[in-house]
């Protein structure tokens, strides 16, 4: 009695080449999500100049007293 055994060549926990492969590609893209969301992030709350504060003349470093 001969057994007839047929090996799924497409089984990612047994073929460790396609398999690395394919984490590698994962690793990549999850990285460049990654790095293209915090620069987008960066980008929204990025520094927008310096504002016009009114400063009280009797605060200022020589103050101008009345």
């Amino acid at each position: 009695m001969e057994q007839n055994t047929v090996e799924n060549k497409n089984d990612f926990s047994r073929d460790w080449v396609s398999s690395s492969r394919f984490l590698f590609y994962v690793m990549i893209f999850c990285s460049l999500a990654f790095l293209l969301g915090a620069s987008y992030k960066l980008y929204q709350h990025r520094y927008k100049g310096k504002p016009e504060v009114a400063v009280p003349e009797n605060t200022l470093y020589n103050p101008k007293y009345k």
